[in-house]
């Protein structure tokens, strides 16, 4: 049978300036989990509003209130977590919503990949001045394979390489400009007459 006790939360004594204290706490319990309001963590500094906690430790689901975290919300599970929803909804409508008013949105798989399968898949970067950027690292290889690739850029268009750089058509390439330079690197012996030897300083190390 669950148990309720109204206790004094707090963690490091009753002369302690600095640690969290609660007269007002409340806990149910048994050997299943417990479900407690008001509770102080374990090391003093945050009360919890909402506290819930099953057999296994890792397994819990934080509200905080205070302290370093003051409207924190914190679910682990050493298992998996799965949110299904949308049964009743039309594909146009949002299911599932995550928005943060201030902040970054971090999403980590420490040992694992991250997939995202859907009809259609959209990236908008909409900041303004140094921001609205979308950027890809990778540490090694970036992939795409489709039928088509179209990039537009309004301004620059650059791919550089320290390496090699191939293009292969096996039909027809089309190069079409206003004009058309090249430049190799017999120019960093001797200068042409239309001075590519300056483009080849400025191009032929990559930083």
């Amino acid at each position: 049978m669950s148990t309720q006790s109204t206790t004094n939360n707090s963690r490091t004594g009753e002369k302690s300036a600095t640690a969290k204290g609660n007269y007002t706490a409340v806990q149910w319990s048994n050997n299943f989990g417990a479900i407690s309001l008001g509770k102080v963590h374990k090391k003093g500094d945050v009360i919890s509003s909402i506290m819930m906690q099953a057999v296994d430790g890792r397994h819990k689901f934080y509200m905080d209130s205070d302290g370093q975290r003051p409207g924190y919300t914190q679910l682990t599970a050493p298992g998996a977590v799965a949110i299904r929803c949308g049964p009743d909804l039309d594909a146009e409508q949002d299911a599932i919503i995550l928005a943060a008013d201030n902040g970054d949105i971090d999403i980590i798989a420490s040992n694992g990949k991250i997939r995202m399968v859907a009809d259609d898949i959209e990236f908008i970067a909409t900041g303004g001045l140094d921001q609205g950027n979308i950027k890809l690292t990778a540490s090694e290889s970036i992939i795409m394979n489709a039928k088509k690739i179209n990039g537009t850029a309004k301004n620059l268009l650059r791919l550089a390489t320290p390496n090699t750089c191939e293009f292969v058509a096996n039909g027809q390439m089309k190069l079409v400009a206003a004009v058309i330079r090249a430049a190799t690197d017999a120019c960093s012996i001797k200068d042409d007459k239309y001075g590519h030897k300056r483009k080849h300083d400025e191009n032929f190390t990559v930083n």
